[in-house]
């Protein structure tokens, strides 16, 4: 019953929630980079190369011979596609690039949310209670200081 109960509190935190959430829009970011990669960054880069087609090349370590052209073995293609390594890497290089973009944001936000000097943003009440707070035990070290210099 412990286990079950433990669930139950992990779930309604909401950190279940946010973890499912996370996970479906992941899912959907990297649709979205796999089609910027192979319809929008691909083609440019394969008409720069002459029409290579980066998904189609490969190394070929022994050629696939088929079976109703020789009579009885088959023999597939040993190759090292290296195109699909050169797509992984750029798809790789947008999603880390584009994290990178939304985590600058989120701290340029959060940054300015902090300070409660920036009345641009409202502060979180936390940070405001805070800043209070420090303001005044500097307020009341400067009189101590001044009563003890007397």
């Amino acid at each position: 019953m412990g286990l079950f109960k433990e669930f139950k509190e992990f779930a309604v935190k909401g950190n279940m929630i946010d973890m499912a959430v996370g996970i479906i829009i992941g899912t959907a970011f990297n649709k979205v980079v796999d089609v910027l990669v192979k319809q929008v960054v691909l083609p440019p880069l394969s008409l720069l190369t002459d029409g290579v087609n980066f998904a189609d090349r490969r190394i070929i370590l022994r050629d696939g011979i088929d079976a109703a052209q020789v009579g009885a073995v088959e023999l597939k293609e040993i190759a090292i596609g290296y195109g699909a390594l050169v797509e992984a890497m750029l798809d790789f290089v947008i999603i880390g690039f584009t994290i990178f973009l939304v985590v600058k944001f989120m701290n340029n936000f959060r940054r300015k949310a902090q300070d409660p000097k920036d009345k641009t943003v409202e502060t979180p009440k936390e940070i405001q209670l805070l800043s209070d707070l420090t303001v005044l035990m500097q307020e009341q070290n400067d009189l101590l200081k001044n009563r003890k210099i007397e």
